[in-house]
């Protein structure tokens, strides 16, 4: 069980990795999963914001590519993978919790990921949702608060989903691979270091992610460059091109623009 001291270990770095403008983020902890479901989930978030009356605050992404169970005051969400930058504007006072899902934990709550791409699906959990938002709105300070929110959470993903088999262990094991390791940049990259064939890897992204194989290494590399021009803004772009491994520049400023709707430059002075 989490204790306040290790959420407050756990808070978000403060340029996070798929945030396109990180100055904008309201409150927000991130928070590393009880023992009890570290094989079902990546981290918790939770955001919490007070915004002015009349006003709103667009909080844009580039989503790691993984679904999200997400408990909000009014209902529970599935957010499903997505294929292109979303956007959410956030007005009055609100909050969430989120659960960001391991690949082991997705068909227990979406037997075809696939079909939920860049959508976001209300689900009849109320038992989840009466757990949580009592956590949120109960007694103590927003730490404890929020202690209790992910307490809660983890209580019933470990009681709701059956422990990972074999192949979700795997597919973990895929995600985790695309994810953290910049080397990987083909999918046979990902077949050889995983010792599988293109056909079980291609398999396992569609049945545990929604995504394809290549879909989830270009999302990682997209979260790479935008990171990269946040934090050093005078960087060289063919550099960056190069260094993920892309074929040159425009390569990285095509697939930037198809999924980002911007260029590199135009991000770039937006964040300078």
């Amino acid at each position: 069980m989490p204790s306040p001291e290790r959420l407050e270990d756990t808070r978000q770095e403060p340029q996070p990795r798929g945030v396109l403008y990180p100055a904008r983020l309201p409150t927000f902890e991130r928070v590393a999963p009880p023992d009890e479901v570290a094989l079902l989930v990546r981290w918790f978030w939770i955001p919490e914001w007070q915004i002015q009356p009349g006003r709103s605050s667009r909080q844009q992404v580039i989503a790691f590519p993984a679904c999200n169970l997400v408990v909000e005051p009014d209902a529970v969400h599935l957010a499903g993978p997505t294929t292109r930058s979303s956007h959410r504007d956030l007005t009055g006072t609100g909050w969430a919790v989120g659960a960001l899902l391991l690949p082991a934990a997705v068909p227990h709550l979406a037997p075809d990921p696939g079909t939920l791409r860049d959508t976001y699906r209300k689900l009849d959990l109320d038992v989840l949702h009466a757990a949580v938002s009592g956590a949120m709105t109960g007694p103590g300070d927003p730490p404890t608060r929020r202690r209790r929110a992910v307490d809660a959470f983890s209580a019933w993903l470990a009681a709701e989903v059956p422990a990972p088999d074999r192949e979700a262990l795997l597919a973990n094991e895929m995600a985790a691979l695309i994810d953290g390791d910049p080397q990987i940049r083909t999918v046979r990259d990902a077949t050889e270091r995983l010792r599988i064939s293109a056909r079980t890897l291609q398999r396992l992204a569609n049945r545990y992610v929604g995504l394809t194989p290549l879909m989830m290494i270009r999302r990682r590399r997209l979260q790479e460059a935008a990171e990269r021009l946040r934090t050093d803004p005078e960087t060289n772009l063919a550099a960056v091109a190069a260094d993920l491994g892309y074929s040159d520049h425009a390569h990285l400023a095509n697939e930037f623009r198809s999924v980002l709707g911007l260029t590199l430059s135009t991000y770039r002075d937006r964040v300078s």
